[in-house]
This record gives C-alpha cells, structure tokens and sequence, in this order.
C-alpha cells in the first residue's frame, strides 16, 4: 500500500542552499508549496535563489560551525513563526585526498562542518522540531556505504551522519519526530568544480617526493572523476519531498545508479570488494 502525501506543507530550514542539492532543494520544496528558510553564507547567494523562488522563499545567512550564527537563525524563525515541520541538514563539505597529503586544517574544516555543525543545528531546532512533531532530513553518502582509498575523512564523517541519522530515530521518537537519511551519490553541483580545484591546489603544494608515493592512488581517482556519471540534483530534492511529506516515509532514500550499485555491493565480503579496488589501482602502479 502506497503511502499519501500530506495536504499541509509546512516551514523547512535548509542549510548548505546556495549550490547544488540544497539550492535545487530549497526551489522544488518551494515550488511544492512549503515555507522554505534556505540558509546560505554569503550575501551575494541570495540573487538566484529569489530569482528562481516564490516571494514564500527567505534566506538566512547561517554558518553551521558558528553557534552565534546558529542562534540568530533559531532566533529569525521563532520570530517569524515559530513553527518547523523539517530541517534538512544538507551543509557539507565533499573534499577527499589521501589522508598524509591532506592538510591537517581541511582535516579539521570538514569534521567541523559534516559533524559538529550538523550536530549542532539540530541540537538548537529541536524545541520547535518536538512542537511540531517534525523531520529531520540528514544528507549522506555513497560513500556511507562504500567508502574508497583517499576519501578517509569524508567517508568517516558520512558515516557518523548516518550513524547520528539512526541514533537520533530512537532517541526522538517517542517525541513523534522521524529522523530520515538520504544518500545521494555523484550530484551535479559546483562542489565539483570546488573539489578540481582543491585537488589542484593540494598537488602544486605537496612535497613531490611524498606525492610520488600515492601515484597510483592519486591516478586511479582521477579515472574515477572522470568517469563518473552525475544524477541531477533535484531527483535528490525529490527523494527529500517525499521524507519530508510521505505519512510513513522510508528510514533511508538511496538516490542514483551509483549509489544504489554501492548499497548493493556491500552485501560481499570485505575482503572481495578491496581486492577488486586494489587490482584496479594496481593498474596505474607503473
């Protein structure tokens, strides 16, 4: 049996709305009629999102490490309404690289912003998320899954997302709050150009002689970025509608080929899949 949509659409925060899945989020959850709060970082992200938008649609700048920044945005929607029937915590950062060659910063930004600034909106939005009996819409990853060689931290902290997303399921319940994961794999959005030039910029500063030792790894990827195939970023916005509006939604929303192969693959042993992988990069070991 089918589930149903419900008929009332209500307030949803988004974080990370300026490119990518949280933009194309933030236009179809507005288009489907729902109040939509996209939070972004900087001002001049604010001209494409109205212009794409109802005048329902409001930005706010939030920065998910910033608990300052985290309270003025709780304190703008109290003031504005003081009702959320969903938060989509889709704010992350996807820049990977074997873990000697990444710098100890970027180790420390990422775990910031997929970890502690997911943790800690949600910490700050459940008073109104428990009035409302509301959702609370993780993002993860592929990479939750099936994580590869080089994707260390990123991986790790996708699969603490997902950890977190099944933790907090039990943890709020009895408050009549669901907590739902969705898990995209490769989306078309701008964090690929980021990601290009992040993995440019990294190379032209590591020490040539350390660099050389994960030539291998380092090609391999490169044939992985190349290849991949990309789902539009808003069938994830629509796997989002539905967590958000589906009277029993699913626990978890695997979207793309890719990411649905990946979910697959991890039914065989550990010990096949990294064997394969390896051969793979053995490939480039010349």
């Amino acid at each position: 049996m089918k589930s149903k949509v419900k008929t009332e659409q209500g307030t949803v925060l988004i974080t990370g709305a300026s490119t990518g899945i949280g933009y194309a989020t933030a236009i179809y959850l507005d288009q489907m009629g729902y109040k939509v709060f996209a939070c972004i970082r900087k001002e001049a992200d604010k001209k494409k999102l109205q212009e794409n938008s109802s005048d329902r649609l409001e930005t706010i700048i939030l920065d998910v490490t910033d608990n300052q920044s985290i309270m003025e945005a709780v304190a703008h929607i109290e003031s504005d309404s003081g009702q959320l029937k969903g938060l989509v915590n889709n704010a992350g950062i996807g820049l990977g690289g074997a873990l000697e060659l990444t710098p100890q910063a970027e180790i420390e930004k990422v775990i910031n912003v997929n970890i502690v600034g997911l943790l800690s909106v949600t910490k700050a939005f459940l008073p109104m998320l428990r009035e409302s009996k509301g959702r609370i819409i993780n993002i993860g990853s592929t990479a939750s899954y099936l994580p590869g060689p080089g994707a260390s931290v990123y991986s790790g902290t996708k699969f603490a997302v997902r950890a977190i997303t099944d933790s907090l399921r039990v943890e709020l319940h009895h408050f009549g709050i669901k907590a739902i994961l969705v898990s995209p794999g490769a989306t078309e959005s701008a964090i690929w150009n980021k990601g290009e030039s992040y993995r440019k910029e990294l190379r032209s500063t590591c020490e040539t002689e350390l660099s050389n030792l994960y030539k291998a790894l380092i090609q391999f990827g490169d044939s992985l970025y190349k290849d991949m195939k990309r789902t539009p970023a808003v069938e994830v916005a629509k796997s989002i509608h539905k967590a958000l509006s589906l009277t029993k939604p699913k626990r978890y929303y695997i979207v793309g080929k890719d990411a649905k192969g990946a979910k697959k693959a991890t039914r065989f042993p550990k010990s096949f899949l990294e064997n394969i992988i390896l051969k793979k990069i053995k490939k480039f070991d010349n």
